[in-house]
């Protein structure tokens, strides 16, 4: 990343950790190796791929990256503590470019009631945390957790000692989304007036979103010398989020004569990765979300309408093409051959490899003998959808639904297994979906706690795709599946054989590639 640039801010991009310990966002490993691709692609200068110590499936998902993904460099948190680092240096050594984050709370209100620990006795943790990580890599990030917690003095004391040790960034984390624009802007500065070496390395923030300011005070301490900018993608994270990247970015492009600095995001690929990461997490993206949103480029007011036709910049500050949302929307049908199909799955801002664009074109080909018309929404659900894992031991052969009002409905479900097995089983619900849940379960023998169950249509017109998110608990673990289809009761019915098929895979003795973390990997959390 280039240093030399005082004006370049530095992208660090933490949706594999940090947003994916918000509820219901967990990945499975080959889902975190395609979203780490995507924020390669997307320009990010820094992946935290994960928290290699939380468990031996992060470790692993986190090795993975630093083998396969290439650009960015590739980051690993820890604890500062022997076990952590060296976990962290483990998984992300074979990356060409390489960090370890340590991090240690700073906080009165951490040191007190989470860490029990002395003020000397977090500098010396830090301090011998930060030297044990450079001794291995000569890339390390600290983070005092809950800086803005934190009495500035002893802050501007423990900055200086990691500094002194051989930190090379310095992250100020408003861990839980207390503070205001101006209140963080003056942290930076007193910490840029009281800290021996502060211009020798990085300044870094790390906003959470829980009074609604984390890119408001993201931007603050950009203009009071932070020059790299933690956040993700959609903003998701714990509780209600982190700084979201596209907006950040966005500002900072958008703003670039007011702040005067720049970052390297390739910003057309902006809309797509936001789609892939809002198809993987199954965390829908609000309508009016800034720049990524449905409405964010929507115009129905006849005042607004009318000054569009004028002029797009009467009523838009950028244009839709900049964040890689492109404006035709009827695009092809069932006639379209496989070229055209490529090239507009390109235009859209997507790569497949042969396989997985064979898997979309055939899905494509169905689709159009089922709809009159093809949207971009619709070649976008196909995509997402053939790039993913996918794979269980379960498939749906038929399934065949029956409802009438005042009467209970019924399902028939037959299922294939991968061992050869074919169950048929039916059962009787509320109504159709209801009734093929329980088909599936008693078929498989997986018996479930629905948690929740939404149904959502991803393009327009009365033929258009619907998705189905169903999210369950098993064993107080949860999981969540995903399908599409232009029939709501089949999309929701392989959404279900999606979540049994997780369940399954993640049994002791049966665990593959694919499978989701473990307990532990969702309870060994960090909030930096």
């Amino acid at each position: 990343m280039p240093s030399h640039d005082p004006n370049r801010v530095i992208i660090f991009d933490t949706t594999l950790r940090d947003g994916e310990q918000s509820p219901g966002c967990s990945m499975s490993p080959p889902e975190k190796l395609r979203v780490a691709k995507a924020l390669a692609d997307l320009g990010v200068d820094v992946i935290e791929a994960g928290f290699p110590a939380a468990s031996r499936g992060d470790w692993e998902s986190v090795q993975t990256i630093a083998r396969e993904v290439s650009g960015p460099v590739i980051c690993g948190l820890a604890r500062c503590n022997r076990d952590d680092i060296e976990k962290a240096y483990g998984a992300i050594k074979e990356a060409p470019r390489h960090r370890i984050h340590v991090f240690l709370a700073t906080s009165a209100i951490h040191r007190e009631h989470k860490l029990n620990m002395a003020k000397s006795e977090i500098l010396k943790a830090a301090v011998e945390g930060v030297r044990l990580a450079r001794s291995l890599v000569a890339d390390v990030e600290f983070s005092p957790e809950d800086a803005s917690h934190t009495e500035l003095e002893f802050l501007a004391e423990v900055v200086s000692a990691v500094i002194a040790a051989g930190a090379t960034t310095i992250n100020v984390p408003d861990t839980v989304g207390y503070t205001t624009p101006q209140e963080f802007a003056e942290v930076f500065h007193y910490l840029k007036k009281h800290v021996a070496g502060i211009d020798q390395v990085v300044l870094s923030v790390h906003c959470h979103n829980d009074l609604g300011m984390a890119v408001a005070n993201s931007l603050s301490a950009a203009g009071a010398g932070a020059r790299q900018i933690e956040c993700t993608i959609n903003g998701i994270g714990e509780r209600a989020g982190n700084c979201s990247l596209e907006e950040v970015v966005m500002a900072l492009k958008t703003r670039e004569a007011y702040y005067g600095l720049s970052t390297g995001i390739q910003t057309t690929r902006l809309y797509p990765t936001s789609r892939l990461v809002s198809t993987i997490t199954g965390m829908p993206v609000p309508r009016n979300k800034a720049i990524v949103g449905e409405n964010a480029f929507a115009h129905e007011s006849g005042i607004h309408q009318h000054g569009m036709l004028k002029h797009h910049s009467t009523y838009e500050i950028m244009r839709p093409q900049d964040v890689g949302l492109a404006r035709t929307n009827l695009v092809l049908g069932k006639h379209s051959g496989r070229h055209a199909f490529r090239d507009r799955v390109r235009e859209l801002g997507y790569e497949l490899d042969e396989a997985d664009l064979n898997r979309a074109f055939d899905d494509f080909k169905a689709l159009a003998d089922k709809k009159k018309e093809l949207f971009d929404g619709d070649i976008e659900a196909l995509v997402l959808r053939a790039g993913g894992d996918g794979v269980g031991p379960w498939h749906i052969d038929a399934l065949w639904t029956s409802a009438t009002s005042g009467a209970a409905a019924s399902a028939v479900v037959r299922l294939k297994h991968s061992d050869g097995r074919v169950v048929e089983q039916g059962a009787t619900g509320d109504g159709p979906i209801d009734a093929a849940f329980k088909a599936i379960e008693t078929a498989t023998g997986t018996a479930v706690k629905l948690h929740s169950f939404e149904v959502r249509s991803v393009t327009e017109g009365e033929d258009a795709q619907g998705e189905a998110i169903v999210n369950v608990v098993h064993n107080e673990r949860s999981y969540r599946g995903a399908s599409i289809s232009t029939n709501i009761i089949e999309s929701s019915a392989r959404a279900f054989l999606e979540v049994i098929n997780r369940i399954q895979s993640s049994r002791p003795g049966a665990r593959p590639a694919h499978a989701q973390l473990s307990a532990e990997a969702q309870t060994v959390q960090a909030s930096v």
